[in-house]
């Protein structure tokens, strides 16, 4: 049955379901505040910047056992059958996005061994539960030899113990955030325009108008408060422009403090990132948070001493109180929020979980 279906926000889960129920026959109406789709970054907006979907910022890290240090099981796990959708939307979308699973790296400096071995063995725990073997493909962490190392990623040349997660993978986020809106033609696109509340078959507009459908969803992130008990939790990242960086898989920095990762791109392009702060600001980034995250990259990766930054990005990621990302089902109502740090990592899952439970979509990519 064709249903009218309206979806409230235009971020990475607005444009993967709009992109399959449009595929799927239903009519869709998405409604954003933003004033358009490009995704304008604060670094390139200037004093006319507003706030953008969290989607754009991300580094696209695909990492279910990276993930294991900070969320349960069950939750992290869903990240093997994203990668494996990731793979297939990006076959299926005009351009194909890059998508890649050739394994991530985690690296610890001499001195910090007391830091990577606490989070190694907090994975190591994790990968041994009956749950995690039962929902994983994958091998559990492997110690790479510096000769290993060298052979496997030449560029990484400081850390001095090395670990591989095989299986692991990374996604041209903006790329992607482009290619999804650009193939769901049969979708309505309604930008500028805020939506206030959601509810069963309606959405209600900032400027009091409600709209009445079928269905309605709401994937606005942190902008569903009060409806869900959402917060935005500030990440900045780092975009470097480093031709010759030889990098081929996303390196996560184990320190004491912070982790660092450093995620290459296609066109020569690097993302630094971690940064990870309790607050709402959405200021420009911090001289410390710059200064750390670079000074952690050049030393995973001397080659990156002659990149040149071509921005300092910062956005809110979506977070629910218990940091787990929750999905609400009614007669006439989808909620998706709390993605927070696992956005890219679990949102096709999540999409195709949903669509199929409420009967709006067969099962896989349409």
């Amino acid at each position: 049955m064709t249903m009218h279906i309206g979806i409230a926000g235009a971020g990475l889960l607005g444009r993967l379901l709009a992109w399959r129920l449009a595929s799927a026959g239903h009519r869709v109406a998405v409604y954003d505040p933003a004033a358009g789709p490009g995704g304008v970054l604060r670094s390139r907006a200037g004093d006319s910047y507003q706030p953008t979907a969290a989607g754009f910022t991300a580094a696209g890290m695909l990492s279910p056992l990276a993930e294991l240090d900070t969320v349960e099981p069950a939750v992290a796990a869903l990240g093997w059958p994203s990668i494996e959708l990731w793979q297939r939307i990006a076959a299926a979308l005009p351009g194909a996005p890059f998508v890649a699973a050739r394994g991530s790296l985690m690296v610890a400096h001499r001195g910090d061994e007391g830091a990577a071995r606490r989070v190694l063995d907090r994975l190591q725990a994790a990968t041994a539960t009956a749950e995690w073997r039962a929902l994983s493909p994958a091998e559990g962490v492997q110690t790479l030899e510096p000769a290993a190392l060298r052979a496997l990623e030449p560029a990484v040349q400081g850390p001095a113990q090395a670990w591989l997660l095989p299986g692991e993978g990374q996604i041209d986020t903006g790329a992607m955030m482009a290619a999804l809106h650009g193939a769901a033609t049969g979708a309505q696109w309604h930008w500028g325009q805020s939506v206030q509340t959601v509810d069963a078959g309606a959405l209600t507009l900032a400027d009091g108008r409600v709209l009445a459908f079928d269905a309605a969803i709401d994937v606005r992130g942190a902008g569903s408060r009060p409806q869900m008990p959402v917060r935005g939790v500030r990440g900045e990242v780092i975009t470097l422009h480093a031709p010759g960086h030889g990098l081929q898989r996303a390196v996560r920095l184990l320190h004491p403090r912070h982790a660092v990762y450093i995620v290459p791109r296609p066109g020569d392009l690097v993302l630094v990132g971690a940064s990870e702060i309790e607050s709402e600001d959405r200021g420009p980034a911090s001289l410390r948070s710059v200064v750390e995250l670079l000074a952690a990259a050049h030393s995973v990766a001397p080659a990156l001493a002659e990149a040149r930054i071509l921005g300092l990005d910062v956005n809110l990621r979506p977070a629910l109180p218990d940091n787990n990302p929750r999905t609400d089902h009614a007669p006439g109502l989808l909620r998706i929020n709390g993605l927070y740090r696992h956005g890219w990592l679990l949102a096709p899952a999540l999409v195709d979980q949903a669509l199929r439970e409420n009967g709006w979509a067969s099962s896989g990519i349409a």
